[in-house]
């Protein structure tokens, strides 16, 4: 077996560098990114036991596969697990015995929902007002990481990490052990598009002072600095509270920074008229803005994923540790079975649904007990922080050419 994966992953570093469908080299990174969420995801929805032959086919699809299909397989993959980590929440803390289905049918049935602080849930007077609201348990969030670690063999931890700089800070562990394509951690926060860029706090110098902010290849960017570490209970978040995160931030507020500031600031987002949404704050996988580069000779062990949450999952949505500033957008979603996945195509099975553009971080090998390491890709366009070591060069300028 040992010899089986060594062989899967030659194929990943091999299929990911192929240059096939490229048009230019920002979409042959995305080409090579998605190849290798294919293979990884792939490999851990087969399951640890697979076969010779089950290996080998996978291996066969990643080099054979359109990339609209191996999209589609990699969201229906991260579905799933997503699927399976929200049943295991709902084991943890629902105090009702209500399946998947009659949660659903309640709250379609329950009438429009009371908007505002009225539907912060933690209090049984307001939960019992709200049908659609599930009443929880009054477990702390180390109580849930914990639990969740018995139920999945893995949970999350935060202490001072152990790169060998001292802008490192706090990092991210995992205590336990996960398999090569598990989801080991959600990007929290608030999502902006394009066109709200000018929501984001900070603007237009964003990430001048704010070290937690992200951006997927379709432009959508997460600021997991109003997240923090989390919360205590299921509550109505909408993303306005900025915990103070104990982080080294690079560098101190220039004179330009300063000078920016008077020149232009960022609207509220309290102009788009929007709500927040009823979020399950002790999510103990809600982390992934902790995880921190690897220093020189160090390999990163997990690597970033976007995922289109579809919003007809009603049922699972407290369990996203996000939301949208702004209008969300409608995609043209698919299902098989119980699987939703967007596809480009309008065909009969397809209709538009609302989705949540998220991120979540995903194995690149079997985990166990140690920090976790994401490759940053830093543009090499701009002056990169003295922490800073590229793991790779030519990705690092493929994806921001």
């Amino acid at each position: 077996m040992a010899f089986l994966f060594q062989k899967f992953q030659e194929a990943v570093r091999t299929l990911a560098k192929s240059p096939t469908f490229a048009k230019d080299p920002r979409h042959l990174q995305f080409e090579a990114d998605i190849n290798r969420l294919f293979l990884y995801t792939s490999y851990n929805r087969v399951g640890r036991d697979a076969s010779d032959t089950e290996i080998e086919e996978i291996i066969d699809m990643g080099s054979k596969a359109p990339l609209a299909d191996q999209q589609e397989q990699v969201q229906e993959n991260i579905y799933s697990q997503i699927k399976a980590f929200c049943s295991s929440m709902d084991d943890i803390l629902r105090t009702d015995s209500r399946s998947t289905s009659e949660s659903i049918s309640t709250e379609q049935n329950a009438g429009p929902r009371r908007s505002g602080l009225s539907l912060a849930v933690g209090r049984s007077a307001q939960t019992k007002t709200s049908p659609g609201v599930p009443e929880t348990k009054p477990l702390k969030l180390s109580e849930v990481s914990q639990l969740f670690k018995d139920l999945s063999g893995y949970t999350l931890k935060l202490k001072p990490s152990q790169i060998p700089h001292e802008e490192a800070g706090q990092g991210l562990f995992i205590d336990g052990e996960a398999d090569v394509g598990s989801i080991i951690a959600f990007y929290p926060g608030v999502t902006y598009s394009p066109a709200y860029y000018r929501y984001i706090p900070g603007y237009p110098r964003v990430d001048a002072q704010n070290p937690y902010l992200i951006t997927r290849y379709d432009g959508t960017v997460i600021n997991a600095q109003p997240w923090g570490v989390g919360g205590e209970t299921l509550e109505l978040w909408d993303g306005s509270s900025v915990p103070e995160i104990k982080q080294a931030v690079q560098g101190a507020e220039t004179g330009s920074d300063r000078v920016w500031k008077m020149l232009s600031k960022p609207l509220e987002g309290k102009q788009l008229g929007g709500y927040g949404e009823v979020l399950e704050r002790r999510n103990p996988l809600a982390f992934a803005h902790f995880a921190n580069h690897p220093a020189k000779g160090m390999d990163p062990n997990v690597m970033v994923c976007s995922y289109d949450f579809p919003l007809v999952e009603k049922d699972m949505r407290m369990y996203i540790p996000n939301i949208v500033i702004g209008q969300g957008e409608d995609a043209k979603m698919k299902k098989i079975g119980s699987f939703w996945f967007k596809t480009g195509s309008a065909g009969s099975n397809a209709s538009s649904y609302p989705v949540l553009k998220t991120l979540v971080l995903v194995a690149t090998r079997a985990l166990s007990d140690e920090e976790v390491l994401l490759n940053y890709r830093l543009s090499n366009a701009k002056k990169r922080p003295s922490w800073y070591t590229s793991v790779d060069e030519e990705e690092d300028r493929r994806r921001w050419s």
